[in-house]
């Protein structure tokens, strides 16, 4: 005879073993637009210290197939890295794709690319922003796993000044610029250019 087992709500919060290290792993549902966002953390997220955080937008290229044309994987791999090697902090993963314009529209944007325009202007012919990127998420996650203080890992200073709109104190900044190579040169120096990233000529130059 069968057993009816009562539906139990289960949190969506667990370990994760990675190759840099263990970190818990929590994921927070948008119901605005349907998308789920991860939080990772290591270690406790309280002390007299702003926490290091990372927010990394979603890159399907860059992340999982290694996409020399961005450097969105390194930079993935390098904060989870630092992060580990700190001994505590936290990587927001948000499923904000192509700088929020998705994956099909961020192909798109490659093929502009590769007819000669520039990242920014690629996303503005397709009518998009060149940013379309909303922190409000988060900024809730952040506050969610404890955090109100950061030592933000970017080169993008808009998304330092987007989080301290949004009630996060940013106490500092820590550059990430790594896997700089031949084919995303030039994607970056749009970003310096044109964006206002913050990463140096010299930085850009390739050995």
């Amino acid at each position: 005879m069968s057993q009816i087992v009562e539906k139990q709500e289960v949190p969506a919060d667990a370990r994760l073993p990675t190759a840099h290290g263990e970190f818990r792993i929590r994921v927070f549902h948008d119901p605005d637009t349907g998308f789920d966002h991860v939080a990772l953390t290591l270690g406790d997220m309280v002390g007299p210290d702003p926490v290091l955080v990372r927010m990394h937008s979603e890159c399907l290229t860059g992340d999982a197939f290694s996409s020399a044309r961005c450097d969105c994987g390194p930079q993935l791999a390098v904060a989870l890295q630092t992060i580990q090697e700190h001994g505590w902090g936290c990587l927001l993963y948000l499923r904000q794709e192509g700088r929020g314009i998705g994956l099909h529209a961020k192909i798109q944007a490659y093929n502009l690319q590769d007819q000669g325009a520039d990242t920014l202007d690629a996303n503005l012919m397709l009518g998009h922003p060149a940013d379309a990127r909303d922190y409000q998420i988060a900024a809730d996650m952040l506050r969610a796993v404890g955090i109100s203080d950061v030592c933000l890992l970017t080169n993008n200073p808009d998304k330092v000044s987007a989080l301290q709109e949004l009630g996060i104190t940013v106490s500092d900044r820590m550059p990430l610029v790594v896997g700089i190579n031949e084919e995303n040169r030039a994607y970056l120096e749009t970003k310096v250019t044109r964006m206002g990233h913050e990463i140096s000529q010299q930085e850009l130059e390739i050995d």
